[in-house]
């Protein structure tokens, strides 16, 4: 087994620095797909479109990818794992920031009008709006800072992540309208790591109810 401060800073010179890069990596790609540079493959004929779509996915495949850290903590005993935890869930904050001013922006033109009308057209962007604006005190609470000013309440705070991704889920699903298959499948993902949290959680409460065993001689 490797020594603890061995570990400590592989995960910080190491495992944090290849989080930051493969978060950034869909932000790369798009900046070289705008900037249309020869190697990186083109966004297709509608580009501010895949790029809506781009920034919607990565936010929603890192909120997921933040819920599965607790279960493979858990399953695995590396405790270490929390701390990539922290900087997955400000990354999908990003993305999902990145998503809403993308729509605002360049897709709808900052048009009130043409906003007010698509709200009414496609109610799944109410959810999403939610989401982001359930995110918002999830990242500004972030720091250790907050984590000791709030104590027991940061953890209560953050448990906000749970409906946050079923409104993302839903947001996605609800936009899709003929092929659902992809969109199942993060629904079928978000079902399982909310479900290991709800087995986890009834097993510790069963835990706690069944009475002690009594103690005899063999």
């Amino acid at each position: 087994m490797a020594p603890p401060g061995t570990v400590e800073r592989r995960y910080r010179w190491l495992w944090k620095p290849l989080v930051h890069i493969a978060c950034l990596v869909p932000l790369a790609w798009c900046v070289a797909g705008v900037l249309g540079l020869p190697q990186v493959p083109g966004l297709g004929a509608d580009p501010v479109r895949k790029i809506l779509g781009i920034a919607g996915h990565t936010g929603l495949n890192l909120l997921l990818v933040t819920l599965a850290i607790t279960p493979l903590r858990q399953l695995t005993g590396n405790a270490h794992l929390l701390r990539l935890r922290r900087t997955l869930g400000v990354y999908a904050f990003v993305w999902v920031l990145l998503h809403f001013i993308w729509y605002v922006g360049p897709f709808q033109g900052f048009s009130g009008k043409l906003i007010i009308e698509d709200i009414g057209k496609r109610p799944y962007i109410t959810l999403g709006f939610a989401a982001l604006l359930m995110l918002v005190p999830l990242a500004v609470t972030s720091t250790n800072g907050w984590m000791r000013k709030l104590k027991g309440k940061w953890l209560k705070l953050h448990r906000l992540i749970y409906p946050i991704a079923i409104l993302g889920a839903w947001h996605y699903w609800w936009q899709v309208k003929k092929d659902i298959r992809e969109p199942l499948i993060y629904v079928a993902i978000l079902a399982v790591l909310l479900g290991w949290r709800l087995y986890k959680r009834q097993r510790a409460a069963t835990s706690k109810s069944a009475p002690p065993r009594a103690q005899g001689t063999t």
